[in-house]
């Protein structure tokens, strides 16, 4: 076993399979292994490729996953296994939601019972899982740089006998991180890595850009076209006359040459190209990256894929092909109802955003290869010049944002929570540095459940608390989002920012009164606690002060509206109460918590203050119930709590005044 080879944590499966789902899929069944795999006749493949969408198909419709970009690499996914030699081959799928055929020739079909649910199988690689996984990843664009540092320590290392193979496809090409990767797996001839591109031509939606526009040329051009063409173009070249049959033959390899090494893009960088190849033929994807595994130095391997391929709701579905989806019916690919009669935070934003823009000519819209999920879509459909999808691309996305704010616009850059955390230094610099009123909204704050650690976005409050003029909302319903969102744009000396979690906006939690800028939620006379509740979590806060007063604790809750920095109106009304406590779904550390405390003890009062939120830990994925109630942050829980820190600090009162 080689040294850096992670340990699993979970070595037994993590579900046992049934007899009768064997019976169901019983090829798929005895190729649980890349060993096993590489014995099966090639013959048999079609009839693997097929049990493994409907296993797909049969397992995601209950739990929900990513579905159309795993139906889209079965074949992929198979070559890549019988030609390389996993986990002695390093395999990196880069964007990680791409990897659940992968799970399954790796000895985890029991696991997808539980897929992405507590306990059960990561819906992204994971170390803990199987040595077969390697990089834990989930935000786009990373697998080239892991695979240029892998190559170089396998160098050093001696060790010319693995392969490193990245396999980058749904838009992650349109990151810069990947050509920053590009520029130096080039550099070193010597280190070949085989960079696999699943080209399907989406991200969550279409793939836009430069790029994405050359790689389309070169899908609608197959290979024969190009090698006819050349041949063709060589003996225009090559008179007959007075050349041997040599000549000629030595001028048609040339031209053939020039037609199958590829676009002059690539060539340029020094990266062999091979393809475009069918994604979907075993056969044609096992003899390209045969092919580049042999040729000794850095290639690509251009592999034409579809989206959800094999299963119809997936293809024709032109709004994701069910990238991600929740439980649905598999006959149709409809989603399964949850019951949620809310609306989502989401719709409404994007709404109001449409609102506000049709006041605001100077109001545009930026997202990152997420305009439906984040909501800008409907701005683009409203005002298609003002918007602007600019794929993978976080850091630009920022700097973009802060040029069109120099130019007199005023960007509002719509995100996920956890994919601010990629583009912090533009955020900083670019943007905070030059005190430009740019408004980011986070989208899927806090705790998001089931995509796992990398997914949650609970870094968004410690990030943006170091940011200098940075003014930080977090909306507790929709009255208050489609208010702050206003209250943002309207901002034109510094940037600002609104998040809001997952899922529906929950009903609206009227102010009982208001001081200052400080929203009273709950009041009670006996001055014990004082609750600053941060965005969603008013309601846990009410909830937690009535149940709290039913055992003597006064607790009065509060929500800032614009959390970071604190509002002034905070420090006189501390100096009222035995005891402060913050709640924010989000780190404990250097959050809203924190900037609490820092202000008050500025401010030289004594009150003290206790934290509630998320440890400075990667919390395991399940569901945002499950895991809040592991942090403690039901009401029942917290009202406990805060019985507990008043009933301390009551009994270290008595022990003051008895010495």
């Amino acid at each position: 076993m080689h040294s850096e080879l992670p340990t699993p944590l979970a070595s037994e499966p993590l579900v046992s399979e049934s007899a009768a789902e064997r019976q169901s899929w019983p090829l798929l069944a005895e190729v649980d292994t890349p060993e096993r795999l590489k014995l099966l006749p090639a013959q048999q493949l079609g009839n693997l490729a097929a049990q493994i969408r409907d296993f797909l198909i049969e397992k995601l419709s209950r739990t929900g996953g990513h579905l159309g970009p795993n139906l889209g690499v079965v074949e992929l996914t198979l070559a890549l296994h019988r030609v390389f030699a996993s986990p002695k081959d390093r395999l990196i799928f880069d964007t990680g939601h791409q990897t659940y055929v992968h799970k399954m020739l790796t000895g985890r079909q029991a696991g997808f019972e539980e897929l992405r649910r507590r306990g059960g199988l990561s819906g992204y690689p994971s170390r803990a899982e199987s040595y077969h996984d390697l990089v834990e990843n989930s935000h786009a664009s990373t697998a080239l740089s892991y695979a240029d540092g892998l190559a170089k320590a396998y160098a050093l290392r001696g060790e010319r006998d693995r392969a490193v193979v990245a396999v980058v496809g749904d838009g992650a090409l349109t990151g810069g991180m990947c050509w920053e990767a590009l520029n130096n797996i080039a550099a070193g001839p010597d280190r070949p890595v085989i960079i696999v591109v699943n080209d399907n031509g989406r991200s969550y939606s279409p793939t836009i850009g430069g790029l994405a526009d050359h790689l389309a040329s070169l899908r609608l051009s197959p290979n024969y076209e190009r090698a006819l063409s050349a041949i063709h173009r060589t003996l225009l070249r090559t008179p007959l006359v007075g050349h041997s049959v040599r000549d000629v033959l030595r001028g048609i390899r040339r031209g053939l040459k020039d037609a199958l090494l590829g676009p002059a893009m690539f060539e340029d960088l020094g990266l062999k190209y091979v393809g475009p190849v069918n994604g979907h033929d075993v056969v044609a994807m096992e003899t390209a990256l045969r092919l580049a595994a042999g040729y000794g130095h850095p290639v690509i391997v251009h592999a034409i894929t579809r989206k959800g391929y094999g299963y119809q709701p997936a293809e024709y579905d032109e709004a994701d092909c069910l990238h991600s989806s929740s439980a649905f019916d598999p006959e149709t690919g409809k989603a399964i109802s949850n019951g949620s009669l809310g609306v989502s935070w989401t719709s409404v934003f994007a709404k109001e955003l449409v609102n506000l823009a049709s006041k605001r000519e100077s109001l545009v819209g930026i997202t990152a290869a997420m305009a439906g999920p984040t909501g800008i879509e409907q701005l683009m459909r409203a005002y298609p010049e003002r918007a602007f999808d600019v794929g993978i691309a976080e850091q630009h996305a920022v700097t973009s944002a802060a040029g069109l704010a120099m130019g007199g616009m005023h960007p509002v850059v719509a995100v996920y929570a956890t994919f601010l955390n990629r583009a912090y230094d533009q955020l900083l610099l670019d943007v905070g540095l030059h005190r430009l009123p740019v408004t980011f909204v986070l989208d899927r704050a806090g705790i998001t459940g089931p995509d796992g650690p990398s997914h949650y976005g609970v870094w968004d409050l410690a990030i943006g608390s170091t940011v200098p003029g940075l003014r930080i909302a977090a909306p507790r319903d929709a009255v208050r989002l489609r208010e702050q969102l206003a209250e943002a744009v309207a901002v034109t000396d510094g940037p600002t920012m609104l998040r809001f979690p997952t899922g529906s906006a929950p009903p609206e939690l009227p102010a009982v009164d208001r001081v200052g800028q400080l929203d009273v939620l709950h009041h009670d006379r006996q001055l014990d606690v004082l609750f600053v509740a941060v965005g969603a979590f008013g309601e846990l806060g009410v909830q937690a002060a009535q149940r709290a007063g039913e055992q003597g604790i006064g607790v009065t809750v509060i929500d800032p509206c614009w959390v970071i920095p604190p509002p002034t109106e905070l420090i006189e009304l501390a100096r009222q109460y035995r005891l402060v406590v913050t709640a924010e779904d989000g780190l404990r550390c250097g959050g809203v918590g924190t900037a609490v405390a820092q202000q008050l003890a500025d401010a030289q009062v004594t009150t003290p203050v206790r934290c509630l939120g998320v440890p400075t830990r990667f919390v395991p994925h399940g569901s945002r119930a499950q895991i809040l109630t592991e942090l403690g942050l039901t009401p029942q829980q917290v009202a406990r709590t805060l019985t507990e820190w008043v009933l301390q600090l009551a009994k270290t009162d008595d022990i003051m005044s008895a010495q």
